[in-house]
């Protein structure tokens, strides 16, 4: 098991800390659920600095390889993780409403103990398709090899041609 990370969020970017690392899927528990398999790991790098407007914010950029359950037939389906974020340290709750306000800035309320792990965890699952699936027409569901069935190209203009080589099998 990889060692927690946890920050001072405002100290890093005081600081301009940045930190890397890698963490296997094995450790990422709230992601196993969506998993076909905890095979692999992501690598993260975070980075604290000053946006334009010398806000306090944390870049964040996540790679990596998993493998996802197809929600259509159910085998696996590689995923390329491949996310960089820019989040705004907000220093009280009325500063974090007003940035969620704001279209297209991400915000997270200033911690003394900001584990990085739990938030690269979050933004891999925020990062996600609500249903994750293969490309139409890869799935093993679609691959079915109807050719080798005994109908001829006549029945197969017929709605019902599938139905009737059934009943003849």
């Amino acid at each position: 098991m990889s060692v927690r990370f946890v920050i001072d969020s405002l100290d890093f970017v005081r600081n301009a800390g940045i930190q890397h690392g890698r963490i296997p899927l094995l450790e990422l528990a709230r992601l196993h659920d969506l998993l076909f398999d905890k095979e692999g790991e992501v690598t993260y790098q975070i980075r604290g600095y000053f946006d334009k407007n010398n806000k306090p914010s944390l870049h964040l950029e996540i790679k990596g390889e998993i493998h996802l359950s197809c929600q259509r037939c159910l085998d696996k389906l590689i995923h390329v993780i491949d996310l960089q974020n820019d989040l705004i340290l907000a220093q009280n709750e009325v500063e974090l409403n007003q940035n969620d306000a704001e279209d297209g800035i991400d915000a997270i309320l200033a911690s003394n103990d900001l584990d990085v792990m739990n938030l690269i965890e979050e933004e891999i699952i925020l990062g996600l398709a609500i249903s994750s699936r293969h490309p139409e027409g890869e799935c093993i569901v679609h691959q079915k090899d109807l050719t080798s069935s005994s109908m001829d190209e006549s029945q197969s203009a017929h709605p019902f041609a599938i139905l009737s080589s059934l009943k003849k099998h």
